[in-house]
């Protein structure tokens, strides 16, 4: 067969899946056709782990079939992409091309997890030294400078090498700061300018913990500290890896309004964000990277923030001319007729719970069978409380919740308690292995990850599969607690999907807790609001008909929404924007078309 010289091979082994021994000892040698002709196109390395020499690899594909792990990965791609511009070794994920920064203006980077959306966001700070795909090599400043002659990006890269141009980078896990600062916070800020200090305080909402030890603070604590310390410092490129994580829809909105400042005061900024409402109320441009996960991922030409977004969620680039994709990401409404007619499931009375602190309040409320019940609010408003009431984790003051059903509990927090494989994990779980393997197997693309152990899963794997082995345990309600975080946006959507299946062909409610407003809008049919004073009093509505929750909820919080005539997609408009003013004068905060 003729080879198609429009094409370059690439073949990845996910090392994190190969089971080389437990395939059979070593099953993707032994099937290898070139292999079996006398020549190594597949051998074992010095870590006892197969190899595979692309120049040999014929492309058949019979090694990637017949790996009952899913670990290689054998792709043809474009030769119009040309090298990677980062290799992480052999057999091992590629990048191509690199987002653009634009002086003046935020661009956005919307991508499924794994396809180097942090790697580039890296390399763009200067903090990562592209290889050019020579692995083997020591990473040269000059061979890069040399390959984009003549190209846009070249200045940027030549600013780097000379140390002309300074950058602030926020990364992706803020988890990791304690380890490398220590002190109280006001410490750490105050080594910059008093008065940017004051003002970030305010605009963030951090002087409540100024004088708490790093080690102490709450992942949402942390992410406000770190994007406090990004735009505090004095530089021309600002660089934030996903800086909604933790946070609430309250928080996320200040975060957007200080990041739109930077480039409104022409710094060239630059947002890897998987909450999409807050990507596309943040960006002017957009980059969608496509690929295959843990395998390689390619960077678009840039292109104005609906267009891209609008076109990520199609699955096809139209100046590409590129499929990558094969079904669109629709929005669908839930019809109203359909909340009405549902049957009540069950009832709980007035709860209430006290702290030392801090007091909830929660409305007599009634749930309905096969609904799924969306909940808003801001952190630390006592949504979790509630949730673990209704778990029974946590007992009302004032009356005994005596309800006898089953509860399938998936908490805000996962913990890894054992470590075991996943399909050891799920076995546990008694899961529904039937509907498991229909939705979540392949829609969530769980299957690959059954023989990986619960330690070595990333913070969207483990969320995605304790997500599956909660809604697919014998249960009469399913409680959900921050499903989202962690998860791409892409899988989000599916998500909401399957939540929406599960609880229709269960004929179970199930009560979802999240940040993502639009993957809560896309879940839930109706809504409970929680407003009050954070860390001090909760106030919990009973369950709302949509449009009248979450006109509550975004009256409360002074934003806008609407919906795309063509695509259907949600959409916060711009603070004062015409459509705001004419929402807000009307009192139609939500979707006025």
């Amino acid at each position: 067969m003729k080879e198609d010289s429009t094409k370059q091979r690439v073949a990845v082994i996910e090392y994190k899946l190969c089971q080389p021994e437990a395939c059979g000892n070593f099953l993707c040698i032994r099937v290898c056709p070139v292999n079996k002709m006398g020549k190594e196109c597949i051998k074992k390395n010095i870590e006892e782990k197969p190899e595979i020499d692309e120049n040999l690899c014929t492309g058949c594909g019979i090694c990637q079939k017949k790996c009952p792990f899913e670990a290689i990965h054998i792709i043809n791609i474009s030769t119009k992409l040309g090298k990677p511009i980062h290799q992480y070794g052999k057999n091992a994920f590629r990048l191509y091309r690199l987002p653009l920064p634009k002086e003046g203006f935020v661009v956005g980077i919307i991508g499924k997890n794994g396809v180097g959306k942090s790697t580039a966001l890296k390399i763009i700070s200067g903090i990562l030294i592209p290889n050019l795909g020579n692995y083997e090599e020591k990473e040269n400043i000059e061979k890069v400078l040399e390959y984009y002659r003549g190209n846009e990006i070249y200045k940027l890269f030549e600013k780097i090498k000379n140390k002309e141009i300074k950058i602030s980078y926020k990364p992706q896990n803020v988890e990791i700061i304690p380890k490398y600062y220590k002190g109280r916070v006001i410490d750490i800020l105050e080594k910059h300018d008093r008065e940017k200090v004051d003002r970030i305080i305010e605009q963030l909402n951090i002087k409540d913990y100024l004088d708490r030890l790093l080690e102490n603070l709450s992942g949402g604590e942390l992410q406000k500290l770190a994007i406090a310390l990004c735009i505090l410092k004095d530089a021309e490129l600002y660089a934030f890896d996903e800086p909604s994580s933790y946070l609430d829809i309250y928080e996320r909105m200040r975060i957007a309004k200080q990041i739109r400042e930077l480039a409104e005061k022409g710094k060239s900024v630059i947002v890897i964000e998987h909450d999409l409402a807050l990507l596309d109320y943040l960006s002017d441009y957009v980059h969608v990277v496509f690929g295959k996960p843990s395998a390689y991922g390619v960077f678009s030409t840039i292109k104005n923030s609906k267009n891209g977004i609008n076109e990520y969620l199609d699955g096809f680039l139209k100046d590409e001319n590129l499929r990558f994709r094969s079904e669109e990401i629709k929005f669908d409404v839930v019809a109203p007729n359909i909340v009405e007619n549902r049957k009540i499931f069950t009832t709980y009375p007035e709860m209430r719970k006290n702290y030392e602190n801090f007091r909830l309040v929660v409305e007599a409320g009634e749930i309905k069978k096969g609904e799924v019940l969306g909940i808003f609010g801001p952190n630390a408003i006592g949504k979790t409380t509630f949730i673990k009431m209704l778990a029974g984790v946590e007992k009302p003051d004032n009356v005994n919740l005596e309800w006898r059903y089953k509860i399938a509990y998936k908490p805000q927090y996962l913990t890894i308690d054992e470590n075991i494989l996943v399909r050891e994990f799920l076995d546990k779980s008694n899961i529904d292995k039937e509907f498991f393997n229909m939705w979540f197997e392949k829609k969530l693309d769980l299957k690959k990850l059954l023989d990986c152990k619960l330690s070595e899963l990333s913070g969207g794997e483990l969320q995605k599969v304790s997500v599956a082995a909660t809604i697919c345990k014998d249960s009469d309600i399913i409680l959900l607690d921050e499903p989202s975080a962690y998860v791409d946006i892409e899988d989000r959507l599916i998500m909401a999907e399957v939540i929406r299946k599960a609880a229709e062909v269960k004929e179970k409610p199930i009560i979802v807790v999240d940040h993502d407003i639009i993957f809560v809008d896309c879940v839930s049919e109706r809504i409970i609001v929680f407003e009050g004073k954070p860390a001090f009093e909760g106030r919990a509505t009973r369950a709302l008909e949509k449009r009248e929750g979450m006109n509550k909820f975004l009256g409360n919080m002074q934003i806008t929404m609407r919906r795309e005539k063509t695509t259907g997609r949600p959409r916060i408009n711009k603070l004062n924007s015409q459509l705001d003013q004419e929402q807000k004068k009307e009192g139609k905060y939500y979707y006025l078309y």
